[in-house]
């Protein structure tokens, strides 16, 4: 599914309206008439059915009048609570306005008291927001900020028209406050305010609706993938039945230290656990004992570390050794901070000619030396960051990378040719050329240690498959959080560990691929 920005909808609008005859006041009776039969479809059950409609006097609000109007006519008893008064309604908005039959109860809300409002509330079926659409830039105040307020504290289910007022469709920012809708219903496209927290947590269900804006132009409009488990049924590839271990990718892993074997083992185990037909775990020797026992399925190969129990220029050599035949490379996963340990990961940086998938440590060594990734001969550089990790990247502040991760993404990518897989909630992935996506899965439970290590495992086995990269990071990105969300309906978020995420990814990739057999 596509989202798309304020701006970019704004200009399929115009373009729709201008270029392709379509009226304005054409399309806000589709939008209205829409969202009218969708509530009248969900909430309609039953002879006592009212709604209260909240509207603006933009655009957003002749959704609203629409939607009134037809409502009326299915039968509901209707109240439109006017905001910025009737004489402020302009264009196509008025038009609609007009339409509204005398059976409507029109009151203006800035003339109406509190319990006035609140009475109103407490006898509806559902209440409709169509108070400021996605046009909104500025703080929601005065009169605006009531309404929403009253909105919240109804207990009445809220249906948002386009955008939950308040929410910014660019950003997903919250100006000063917004409705918490159970449903909102959309048009031609999602928006990034939907799939973006915070105001992803005020959408509520998402419905994106046809309003006949042409398919070739939302086609062609620039957004950004919003990686539901559609995209990631659709992004499964079917296995050969008879296909053999070779053909599913040999990756070598290089992890671990002292402390620190199980990353190793969770980003092995979790490799196997994705498909990967064969996976070399290269680890310090002091450590490789314990890794024997980990990683029952991975073979593992003892690296020099003298002594120290983390990656030594002394592993060099047998690291080179391993590198003919293998598929894809990572490395990071409980490496250390040590300055040898660093030193190898540079090495390996500017050696690899396969794909190179670096997380964790591996990130701190190249944080102050981005010549080393800009000029890898690797064809595939993916880099696995959290917020931290990422402003140590891009040197910037974690307040910068949080504020607008979908450009901190981009412009890390593409300025240093790498994919990059921007953790946290809500996901973003970037490819160097520019293509985007944010992740739909994953819940809080996921806050805790060892779970960047399965998604470098995970990340790693769909590249030793032959998965494109950009597409192997974002079904990666989706498995790992649908498996954590697999967990969570079994075991709770709270407690959610690492291995219990691993040992579910197989579910997801069956669950997936059915899907995509049902759906051809």
């Amino acid at each position: 599914m596509k989202a798309v920005t304020s701006q970019t909808m704004q200009e399929l609008d115009r373009t729709t309206i201008e270029g392709f005859g379509v009226p304005g006041v054409e399309l806000m009776e589709r939008a209205g008439r829409t969202c009218a039969e969708i509530i009248d479809a969900r909430y309609g059950i039953g002879d006592d059915r009212s709604v209260v409609v909240f509207a603006g006097k933009g655009n957003n609000g002749g959704d609203g009048f629409v939607i009134a109007r037809l409502l009326h006519d299915m039968g509901w008893n209707v109240t439109l609570l006017h905001h910025g008064g009737r004489d402020a309604v302009r264009g196509d908005a008025l038009v609609n306005l007009q339409k509204v039959p005398q059976g409507v109860v029109q009151r203006d809300a800035a003339a109406e008291s509190g319990p006035g409002i609140d009475e109103l509330l407490a006898g509806a079926t559902i209440v409709v927001d169509a108070l400021l659409g996605t046009g909104l830039k500025s703080e929601v105040t005065g009169i605006y900020a009531s309404s929403i307020a009253r909105m919240n504290a109804s207990d009445r289910p809220v249906v948002a028209v386009d955008i939950p007022s308040g929410v910014d469709a660019t950003s997903g920012r919250i100006l000063g406050m917004a409705v918490q809708a159970e449903l909102t219903v959309t048009f031609a496209l999602a928006k990034l305010g939907h799939i973006l927290y915070p105001g992803t947590a005020y959408t509520g269900e998402l419905l994106v609706t046809d309003i006949g804006i042409p398919g070739e132009l939302a086609a062609a409009a620039p957004g950004v993938e919003y990686f539901d488990v559609a995209r990631a049924a659709a992004t499964i590839r079917r296995r050969s039945r008879v296909c053999h271990k070779g053909d599913n990718g040999h990756s070598l892993i290089i992890a671990g230290s002292t402390g620190k074997s199980g990353a190793a083992a969770m980003a092995a185990n979790s490799a196997m656990r994705s498909g990967a037909g064969l996976v070399t775990l290269a680890v310090p020797e002091s450590i490789h004992a314990i890794l024997e026992m980990k990683s029952t399925e991975a073979m593992t190969v003892p690296l020099g570390d003298n002594g120290s129990g983390a990656l030594s220029p002394a592993a060099l050599p047998r690291i080179m050794d391993l590198l003919p035949g293998r598929d894809v490379v990572a490395i990071g996963p409980g490496v250390g901070q040590s300055g040898e340990a660093w030193r190898v990961v540079r090495e390996i940086a500017a050696t690899v000619r396969v794909p190179l998938v670096m997380d964790a440590d591996a990130l701190n060594a190249v944080a102050g030396q981005r010549d080393v990734i800009r000029t890898s001969p690797s064809p595939a550089v993916v880099m696995t960051p959290h917020p931290g990790e990422m402003s140590r990247l891009a040197g910037v502040t974690v307040a910068e990378v949080e504020t607008d991760r979908l450009a901190a993404a981009e412009r890390f990518a593409k300025d240093n040719g790498v994919y990059l897989v921007l953790k946290g909630a809500r996901t973003v992935v970037a490819a160097p050329d520019g293509r985007l996506a944010v992740n739909s899965s994953g819940n809080p439970g996921m806050a805790s240690g060892g779970m960047g290590d399965v998604l470098t495992g995970v990340i790693t086995a769909l590249l030793a498959q032959g998965y494109e990269p950009f597409a192997a990071c974002c079904l990666g990105v989706y498995c790992h959080g649908a498996a954590a969300d697999m967990v969570a309906r079994d075991k709770g978020e709270i407690g959610l560990i690492a291995t219990d995420v691993q040992e579910m990814l197989p579910y997801v990739f069956k669950m997936l691929t059915e899907r995509r057999h049902a759906d051809a």
